[in-house]
């Protein structure tokens, strides 16, 4: 179960959105990969992007990869529930209507996006419950953005001076999970929706 800095312990009824953001390569991802492989009651909203797919990602499953034309067409009509420009390069965003359907329905619906996206959707949605996803050490966070070898190293560069300021926000959320192992991230995510342990 997370616990707050005033110590206060968060349960989530099913039907309440759980929010998790945090910097670049702190493994947000990954933290969101092992919940959707492990714990099935725990629906995953899939993010749309502008952003080719890198190695090993599945359209529809990890992302909707999508033009930039059909982007800002969901934009203009509405169709997203929040939406960034991140690292000044691509476009990300939250289809809104599979989210509200969601929580309609009274499932455990888990929104993995970034701290642009988060606050927007504070503005729109603030009855849900917002978790950072913290680094153990900013080296540490240094160490996996350059070891999984994804991005150029402008990119890189880029990405660490965002990940500064991000580190930053964790203030504005309700719980920090710091990420030192995967599957115990996962676990302490999953225990706020007081869903089952993983199976083994």
């Amino acid at each position: 179960m997370a616990v707050d800095r005033a110590g206060e312990r968060h349960v989530v009824k099913p039907g309440r959105l759980v929010v998790l953001a945090g910097p670049s390569a702190v493994g947000k991802g990954t933290v969101a990969a092992y919940v959707r492989e492990h714990y099935p009651q725990v629906w995953l909203s899939v993010s749309v992007t502008t952003r080719p797919a890198r190695p090993g990602e599945v359209d529809g499953l990890h992302y909707r990869f999508v033009d930039d034309a059909t982007f800002t067409r969901m934009q203009e009509d509405g169709d997203l529930l929040e939406w960034a420009v991140v690292h000044g390069r691509a476009k990300y965003g939250t289809p809104r209507g599979p989210v509200e359907e969601a929580v309609a329905a009274g499932r455990w619906p888990l929104l993995e996006i970034d701290l642009q996206g988060a606050r927007q959707v504070r503005q729109t949605m603030p009855e849900a419950l917002f978790v950072f996803l913290a680094p153990p050490s900013w080296d540490e966070l240094v160490d996996r953005l350059v070891g999984r070898g994804t991005e150029s190293a402008e990119e890189q560069r880029v990405r660490l001076e965002t990940a500064k300021a991000e580190l930053g926000a964790a203030d504005e959320f309700d719980v920090v999970i710091v990420n030192n192992e995967v599957r115990t991230a996962a676990e302490n995510l999953v225990s706020l929706m007081g869903s089952p342990p993983a199976s083994s």
